[in-house]
């Protein structure tokens, strides 16, 4: 069974076909699927859509992006969805020095804020981070962050970070990229990792594999990231999908994913 642990479907170009294509991707062998949030409506409207599909779980938090827009009463609202048996995870939430669509620190106030409440309703992070690899080092160390773990998703940093986040207890996950020519130190990475602290995601509808890039991406896709993981760790397909189901189960603490997924 194929776990995509890191997906958007709550995004706007989805509208026109959004239940054609989770189903389609179910009946590929995707059989569990998680919503990631990216600001406080989507992480609602989130929760929503996963209540309409036994297989599907949901994560609530403020992206990097959106982080101008976080408050008390945005910290209230995910504390109260986050107790929806749905939600499974604080996130996505972080760093994207990159872009840096909101200020440096506001992102820090906001990330640091979401680990602390992680760690009281005791959910695992669902964790961006792009160029700010030193920044989130350091406030996941001052936050205590490994009290309530998570994942790095779609990691991107060197095997040297990945060291310092692996012995915190974090997960890794990779998407499409991992199947890019020139996707050099994400290869190594994944080849570097212990094989129980990889997780797969397609963070759809961005990062299609190929030889789909530049196409809108879907999690019926996930399988294209998985043959690559499996090439790059000489096993088969079979044990990178089992593997990394077995991974995402862990650390959501997905107990019922033959029934209705869910704490």
């Amino acid at each position: 069974m194929l776990f995509d642990t890191h997906t958007h479907y709550d995004d706007p170009r989805y509208d026109a076909d959004r239940d054609e294509i989770i189903r389609n991707a179910h009946a590929r062998g995707v059989g569990l699927m998680l919503n990631a949030s990216s600001e406080l409506k989507s992480g609602i409207e989130g929760i929503r859509i996963a209540r309409e599909y036994p297989f599907m779980v949901a994560a609530i938090g403020v992206h990097p992006h959106y982080a101008g827009s976080y408050s008390p009463d945005a910290e209230k609202e995910i504390r109260r969805r986050a107790r929806d048996p749905k939600v499974v995870a604080v996130g996505e939430t972080g760093l994207d020095y990159y872009y840096e669509n909101s200020p440096k620190q506001a992102q820090k106030d906001c990330f640091a804020s979401q680990i602390a409440l992680a760690r009281e309703l005791k959910l695992p992070l669902v964790i961006h981070s792009r160029e700010a690899a030193r920044d989130t080092l350091d406030i996941l160390r001052s936050e205590n962050a490994q009290e309530a773990g998570g994942v790095l998703h779609c990691y991107g940093g060197s095997v040297e970070t990945a060291a310092l986040l692996l012995k915190m207890g974090f997960y890794f996950s990779f998407g499409g990229v991992l199947t890019f020519k020139n996707a050099r130190q994400a290869k190594e990475v994944a080849a570097w990792l212990p094989l129980d602290r990889i997780l797969v995601e397609t963070d759809c509808p961005y990062l299609s594999p190929e030889p789909y890039r530049g196409q809108r991406n879907d999690s019926s896709l996930l399988i294209h990231v998985v043959k690559a993981l499996a090439a790059i760790r000489g096993i088969t397909v079979e044990e990178a999908e089992e593997a990394t189901c077995r991974n995402g189960l862990e650390l959501f603490q997905i107990r019922d994913h033959e029934g209705t997924a869910g704490r």
